[in-house]
């Protein structure tokens, strides 16, 4: 390294200057703060993790067998058959009142913490019948604008092909 004056070295102390150091480290915290995002968690989902490993033993004779819902797809991905338990159903607000009636409003023994439901869909199937029936299942809003939930233990079964 050449240092400017005369050819010789002096032993001379070399310093670094720090005024330009700090300006660029303060340029780069300004440059994070002002880029920093905050958003709010998405989603409510009401995960409840379970305290310890479950134990083995008899099932509960209150907790009702998985209440199976089953679509089946026609052309294009359209919904071509909605079924609870091999029944047809009309609409997703009928498929709603049933399972109501089934699992009832009120948590507890049989109501809406123990009750399951199986959703049975073919392969080709829109995704938004899915949601639908999720929906459907999962709870209502009440005529007092409170969220009612029904049933909040939902599964998928293996998905189908058409016509198999």
């Amino acid at each position: 390294m050449k240092f400017r004056g005369s050819g010789k070295h002096t032993g001379g102390k070399v310093e670094l200057m720090m005024t330009p150091m700090i300006d660029v480290v303060f340029q780069l915290l300004t440059f994070f703060i002002m880029t920093f995002k905050i958003t709010a968690p998405e989603g409510d989902f009401f995960i409840k993790m379970p305290q310890a490993a479950p134990s083995a033993g008899v099932p509960s004779d209150v907790q009702l067998p998985p209440i199976k819902v089953r679509m089946t797809a026609g052309a294009g991905g359209e919904l071509a058959g909605l079924f609870l338990a091999e029944r047809r159903l009309s609409s997703f607000a009928e498929l709603r009142d049933q399972v109501r009636a089934l699992v009832g409003d009120a948590s507890g023994p049989g109501g809406a913490s123990d009750a399951e439901v199986e959703l049975d869909c073919d392969y080709d199937l829109r995704y938004e019948y899915v949601i639908r029936a999720i929906t459907a299942v999962s709870g209502y809003i009440g005529p007092d604008g409170q969220i009612v939930r029904m049933v909040e233990k939902i599964k998928f079964a293996p998905p189908h092909k058409e016509g198999s």
